[in-house]
This record gives C-alpha cells, structure tokens and sequence, in this order.
C-alpha cells in the first residue's frame, strides 16, 4: 500500500499498487461496455496499475463481441471465454487465475454497483485481506430482497461467518489469498465457499457499506427455479465437503495466511 502526495495539502489517500478487476457475465451485452467504462474510471481513482478481466460464460448473445472490441481499444482490457455456460464458479475462477496484479476487485457486469465505492475501500483494505460489501439498500424487488435475507441467515447458521451479505458482487481481496483457496463451487455458492474459506485461512475480513443501483439491461437469473435448487445443492455438498476435510468441522483448512499490509 502505497500513499503519493497531494499538492493541495490535504490528507493525502491510500492507493493500491494494482487491481485486477474480475468481471464474469452471461448474457450483458448491453450492460459490459458501460461496465468495463466504469471499471476503468475506478481503477484509475484507486491503483497506479490495473487490468480489467471480462470473463465471458458462454454468452448467446453479443457480450463477447462488445467485450472483444474494448479489449481491442485498451491493452489492459483481457477477455477470457468459456465456449458453454459452466456456472458462476467456474467464471470466478477463470478470472482469478488469470490475475497479475496486487489486488482483485470481484464485481458483476451488470452495472448494479457504483465502483467508485472501492475509494472508501481504501482505508478498509490497509488492515484486511478482503474487504466485502454489503448493499446499503438493495434495489431489487421486494421478493429478491426476502429470499436474500432468507439465504443469508441460512448461510451465518450453517457456517457462522457473521458477514452481512455473502453474495454481494462488491469484493476487493489481496490476489495471494483468493489464489491460494481451493475454490471447487461451480454455481453461485462460490460466493459463500470464497468468504467460508479465507475466514479458515486466517483472513482479516472487512466490511463496507455499498451503493446498490436497479438493473438497466438485461435480465437477471439469479431467481430462477434451477439455479435455487442448484444453489442449495451446492450448499449442502459445500457443508459435507468442509466437515470431512477438519473432520467434522464446519470450516476448511484453507491457505496459509496472507502476509499482513
């Protein structure tokens, strides 16, 4: 963590060395062009470095051709493809892996958070390994929001993470901590997976309030019948998984540490 000098004399602000922004979509063609803007523009007011990963499941429609040309316009613009729709998960971790820099910003491409938000993540993630937000007022209809606070007690009761908002595409960690968890969650259970397992590795959690905006295109399945049964198919394997691996514990091993700021 790096602090430059401010010619106005005022107090001057924390910045990231680099940030990798993770992007996963399915279907945004006409919300990634205004997303990857937008990446650019906080990427710019938070880090001296940054690359904008767009990682593109699968779409049918023109998502991956709207990507390919910013990558086109801007060499820090990378776009990864997935030829088949293989879930949240996996297009979680084609993203990580692909990350060169210090820090990895995780966020959705469909515009609904205001990034420029990671300015007062700053401070946060000086003394944290992930800072994870939690949507201030969620602009979602009144079902998404009961079902969300539904799946949110469940998620705290089964693995007592005492996190505000576990799906929360709003997720800024240090790159050696989210490359070092044995992240297997193909759908979005990933999200719990992510926050179960850096809690087990030792991870200083951060937690930031974040503006949540309503959908401007596009269509959201994240309250589709089969991606709820898929979600709660994947919970419970998760909590199986992680009891046989402390041997009968509720959480992993995970990975060693992160090295503290």
């Amino acid at each position: 963590m790096e602090r430059l000098g401010d010619d106005a004399g005022r107090v001057p602000l924390p910045r990231l060395a680099g940030v990798s922004i993770v992007l996963p979509c399915h279907d945004e063609a006409g919300n990634v062009a205004r997303m990857v803007g937008e990446a650019t523009a906080a990427a710019r007011a938070v880090a001296d470095a940054h690359e904008i990963l767009v990682v593109d499941d699968g779409s049918t429609d023109a998502t991956r051709a709207v990507a390919a040309e910013a990558a086109r316009c801007d060499e820090r613009v990378r776009l990864l493809v997935h030829d088949g729709n293989r879930g949240y998960g996996v297009a979680l971790r084609t993203g990580f892996a692909a990350a060169r820099l210090e820090w990895v910003f995780l966020t959705d491409a469909d515009c609904q958070f205001d990034l420029m938000d990671l300015v007062a993540a700053l401070p946060l993630a000086a003394a944290s390994d992930l800072v994870c937000g939690y949507r201030v007022r969620r602009a979602d209809p009144l079902h998404r929001r009961l079902n969300a606070r539904a799946w949110n007690g469940l998620v705290d009761h089964m693995f007592a993470l005492g996190v505000r908002d576990v799906d929360c595409a709003f997720k800024l960690m240090r790159r050696e901590l989210v490359q070092g968890l044995a992240l297997e969650a193909d759908g979005a259970v990933v999200s719990t997976e992510l926050l179960v397992r850096a809690r087990a590795a030792g991870a200083r959690i951060g937690e930031l309030g974040v503006t949540h905006r309503p959908r401007a295109a596009g269509r959201s399945s994240g309250a589709d019948p089969a991606v709820v049964l898929r979600a709660f198919r994947e919970l419970r394997a998760l909590r199986a998984q992680l009891r046989a691996e402390t041997g009968g514990g509720a959480t992993s091993p995970g990975a060693a540490r992160p090295r503290p700021a």
